[in-house]
Formats: C-alpha cells, structure tokens, sequence
C-alpha cells in the first residue's frame, strides 16, 4: 500500500477497543479487508479490557511500528494520543463509537471498509492538538455543565440510544445544576481577561465536532492553530433551549448569553473549583493552563478531506 502522499508504511498494527459500541463485530471485517488492501499488518489485537489500550499501544510503537490502526470512539483515541504526539507514527482510524467526533471532524467514514479504504489509499495530514498539563485532546475539554452529562451519559444509555444519549443526558444533567463563577485569562495577550459570575459551562475545543456532531463554532477548525473558547452564563430556560438547538450549526456563539474566542492559550479559573472533562474523561480539574500544540498529531484521511494539510512529514 501507499498513500497518495507516497508515504508507505512498513509495519502496521491493528488495535480495536471490541468493548467499544461496534468494536465486538468488526475487528475480523477489518483485518481480512486490510490484509487484502496491502496494509503491512505484524501485530493484531483485539482489546476486551480497555484498561490495556495504553500498554499495547506503548508496546506496539515500540516495535516500530509507523502505522497504528486504532478501532474504537473518541475516548479511545484520546486515550492514547499522549503516546502518539511524541511517536514517528501515523494514526489510521476505524470510527467504532457513538459519538466519533474526531472521525466526523476528519471526513472519515463510519463504515468499516470504506475506513479501511482510507487506511489503504488516503493521504497522511497532520493536526492540532489541545493540551491541558500533560493531558492531549483531539475534541473538546469542557467543565460545568458537561461534566453532570458525562456522569448521565451511562454505556447502557449510550446502547440504547446511541448520538441521542447525548441530549437526553443534558435534560437529565440541567435540572437543578447550580452556576459557578468563571475568570478566563489569555497569557499571550490577544484578548482582555473575562468575568463570568454565573457560569453554567466553558468549553475548550480543538477540533470543529464534539458531544455527537454539535459543532464548536461555524469557523471551527482542527488544523488552524487555535483553540475555540466558549463559555454559557445562567439565563432563562428558553434561552438555554434556543443555545441547545444552534448546538449544531455553531451558531449558538451568537447568543447574548454565550461569550466566545480564539486563541492559543487560556487559563480557567473558578470559583468553586471544577471537574474538567477531557475528550469524555474527567481527569483534571481547575485552575488550568490549555495550549494549542500546532500538528501534533499525523492522521490518514481521505484524499477529498479538506479538514488539514501535511505541514511536517512524519519522520
């Protein structure tokens, strides 16, 4: 195989999280069909435990490998980007989840063989990442609000529901969620600091989709080195509701309530402290420092995506 880039790797692993929605049913499909594409596949694994997603990751790009075909949702991506931002590897995607933000975001298609395909005869680019200490995200870190629907947001609803278990979580999340009071700073200067006395939710996002397709704004990017900042004040139920329904388009920036920027760096304070949730996870929690970490990450993506280019060749 080689990509239209003329990037050919030489040795490629498969790794499927078969806990996540999908992961169970494909990996078989996936590795037949890679096989037959002419992806130079030396290791397989099929991961029941997602615990064992770092360690084989870790493993396999100790090998030498310089193709990782990674099956499974967001949170298996973001699980193992830490490892991939400082590896001389390409990420090849099987979208496996519910939500598949970052997949959506790079015009890589849900079904298995036509991911495959990709993997196959796509084009190599490279893209941002956001950084929060040592935590890499490809989507969103966000806190308030969403961290009450990730608590919602359960496997068994995301079952049953699928992208809808989503919006039924915020429903669920909202009634009787109590504000809190948000300062964002910008180190770089590009910006004047921000007040917010009743915060209800700050999101912070690299890539354009997040939270099952809603976008973080009509001018959101993956690729364009910065990070799109959001935050939502208290108001009227309506108000929310009318924020709600422009979730996506994006449009929602536009809303008195919602106050909206770019740049490359934000540091988030609150009063009272708050859990952040990061691509799904909640693992930090405020004050923190978020970064743009420009072409972090080498992914394959089809060659109409127009999401990124290729600006630093994976070595």
């Amino acid at each position: 195989m080689t990509s239209s880039d003329g990037l050919t790797p030489s040795r490629a692993a498969l790794v499927v999280n078969t806990g996540s929605r999908t992961g169970a049913h494909v990996f078989d499909q996936a590795r037949e069909r890679l096989l037959e594409l002419g992806v130079p596949l030396a290791e397989t694994y099929p991961l029941r435990d997602p615990a064992g997603l770092g360690g084989t990751v870790a493993q396999v790009l100790s090998d030498g490998c310089d193709l990782l075909v990674l099956g499974g949702g967001d949170g298996t991506v973001s699980s193992v980007v830490d490892q991939l931002v400082t590896a001389p590897a390409v990420l090849g995607l099987l979208p496996m989840g519910t939500a598949n933000d970052f997949a959506r975001t790079m015009g890589i298609p849900s079904d298995v063989e036509a991911a495959c395909d990709v993997i196959a005869g796509g084009k190599v680019v490279d893209v941002d990442l956001g950084v929060a200490d040592d935590n890499h995200f490809v989507n969103v870190a966000s806190l308030g609000l969403s961290v009450a629907v990730s608590h919602q947001v359960t496997p068994g609803l995301k079952r049953r529901l699928g992208a809808l278990a989503y919006p039924v979580a915020t429903l669920k999340a909202y009634r009787g969620y109590q504000p809190f009071r948000a300062r964002l700073e910008f180190p770089a200067g590009d910006h004047a600091d921000i007040e917010i006395d009743e915060a209800m939710q700050v999101a912070i996002g690299n890539g354009r989709y997040y939270g099952g397709g809603n976008v973080m704004s009509p001018d959101a990017g993956i690729d364009d080195h910065s990070l799109d900042v959001y935050a939502i004040a208290r108001g009227r139920f309506r108000d929310h509701v009318a924020i709600v329904s422009s979730f996506r388009s994006g449009t929602f920036v536009e809303h008195p309530l919602v106050t909206h920027v770019a740049t490359r760096e934000i540091v988030v304070r609150t009063d009272p402290p708050q859990h952040i949730n990061i691509d799904g996870e909640v693992v930090t929690a405020t004050p923190e420092v978020f970064r743009v970490i420009r072409n972090g990450l080498h992914v394959l993506v089809p060659k109409e995506s127009t999401a990124a280019t290729l600006d630093t060749p994976a070595s």
